[in-house]
Formats: structure tokens, C-alpha cells, sequence
């Protein structure tokens, strides 16, 4: 059993996504460390992949950036091996299938484990599939962390009966980014879930203001922010990590 459950043991979650190797790795890793003592829950690390159609424009050039500066899964995962020195939160990959496939599979999610990570996050992966990654991932007590969107309808109650970790709930149609509101009638969907699991569910897609965080943690057991996150990144370089851990603790002090 993973613990990521330990996330959601006290409040509301808060959790960060931060793409990997953008503006660098040791940045990432200053960025991490701000956020965890800056008052996240959990860390979504974010593998580059030149193709992340899940990510608006954003997040795509973070990617884009991290692989041109030379970023590899391998380096990543030395990474992550550095930050578990004292890194204690849950942290999980957010990455792409064909970055899984060209590793190998058994190969990845065994590394993940041996390093500590704690979930795979991958949105191009249809629940109908996730039996590629699945048995590797429940051998090496690794979770397969699944997503519901406004789409899923009917699923949503198939998608969460075996569901592990917490269940992602995407807030909006398209891609990762800031939006002004979120429409959608998440509580539905969120009363779906909670009449199937009751597995925590954390709401990401388009959250970037404390006002929208204590919205959608008002419905569910969690936030997550990237796209918000990625751009102080871009505004800020490596003088990123302070202004990180700012804006994190002012997010979490919004869903308290």
C-alpha cells in the first residue's frame, strides 16, 4: 500500500504538480522542498514528453524546455532519490504512456518504488487499458491513480469502484491551464464517487486563485495545481522556489 492516503489524514489536501528539469533539476528540487515546508500535501512530478496532450500551452513549453536542456527519466528518477532524503510527503509521477513503454513497464514502476514514489499518473490511458500497467503497479505497491472528467458520465462509477490512491477529478473540458471560472457541475460528480468509494478526490484542471481553491475544496478532498505553478517557474527561473512556497502556503491557507 502506497501513502498517499497520508494526504488527506489532515484536511483538506493541497497538491502541487511541478514539471521536472524546467528551468533545471536542481531548481525542481528547491521548488519541491519549498512546497512541502510551505504546506503541501502531496507532489505531482511532472516527466517531459514531447507530445503531453493533456497540458495546454504552459505546461507543453515547461516540457519542452526540460527536454531540450537535456532532462532524462533516469535523471529523474536520481532526483527523486536525492529529494526522499527528506522529502516525506507522497509524491507521484504525472507522465505520458509511451514514457513508461520506451522504459519498460516493469522497469519504471519497479524504479518508482525503489526510489519512493507513491503513484503514476497517466491521462492518455483509458480506464479500458490500464491493464498494461496495472499488475506491475499493484506488485511493486506502486497506485495507478484514475481520472474522471465531465465526460465520463455512466463510468464514473465503474472508473471509481477500482480506483487507488485518490481519484483525479478533471474540472473542466481541455487541456491544463488557469481558467477565470469553472462551470461545471463537479458536486454531481463528486456524489457519483461518494456513492461508489470513498476514496478521497482531488479536483485539478484550471485552479489557480485561493477563491477557486476553497471553491473546489468545499466539494471535494482536495485541489491540484500545475499550470499556476509552472508559470512563476517561467516568470521566475531559478529564483523560482521562494515565490513557489509563497503562493503554495497562500493556497493552502485558502482550503483550510
Amino acid at each position: 500500500m502506497s501513502k498517499i492516503h497520508q494526504a488527506f489524514e489532515n484536511g483538506k489536501a493541497f497538491i502541487a504538480f511541478i514539471t521536472c528539469g524546467y528551468p533545471d533539476l536542481e531548481t525542481t528540487m528547491a521548488c519541491v522542498r519549498e512546497a512541502q515546508k510551505s504546506g503541501a500535501d502531496l507532489i505531482e512530478l511532472g516527466i517531459p514528453f514531447s507530445d503531453p496532450t493533456a497540458e495546454g500551452p504552459v505546461i507543453q513549453e515547461a516540457s519542452l524546455r526540460a527536454l531540450q536542456g537535456g532532462v532524462t527519466t533516469d535523471k529523474i528518477f536520481d532526483m527523486v532519490r536525492d529529494l526522499r532524503k527528506d522529502v516525506t510527503i507522497p509524491m507521484v509521477f504525472m507522465t505520458y504512456a509511451n514514457v513508461v513503454y520506451s522504459y519498460g513497464a516493469e522497469r519504471f514502476i519497479s524504479a518508482c518504488r525503489e526510489i519512493g514514489i507513491d503513484g503514476l499518473i497517466l491521462p492518455d490511458i483509458p480506464f479500458e487499458e490500464k491493464e498494461e500497467f496495472l499488475p506491475f503497479c499493484r506488485a511493486h505497491g506502486v497506485d495507478l491513480i484514475s481520472m474522471v472528467a465531465p465526460t465520463s458520465r455512466g463510468r464514473i462509477s465503474m472508473i471509481a469502484r477500482e480506483a487507488e490512491g485518490f481519484l483525479y477529478l478533471v474540472s473542466s473540458l481541455g487541456v491544463t491551464g488557469t481558467r477565470e471560472s469553472i462551470t461545471t457541475d463537479l458536486s454531481a460528480i463528486v456524489q457519483a464517487v461518494r456513492e461508489t468509494t470513498d476514496l478521497p478526490v482531488a479536483i485539478g484542471f484550471g485552479i489557480s486563485r485561493p477563491d477557486q481553491a476553497r471553491e473546489m475544496a468545499s466539494l471535494a478532498d482536495g485541489v491540484i495545481v500545475g499550470s499556476a505553478i509552472v508559470r512563476l517557474l517561467a516568470e521566475y527561473g531559478k529564483e523560482a522556489p521562494a515565490h513557489v512556497g509563497a503562493y503554495v502556503r497562500s493556497m493552502k491557507e485558502a482550503i483550510r
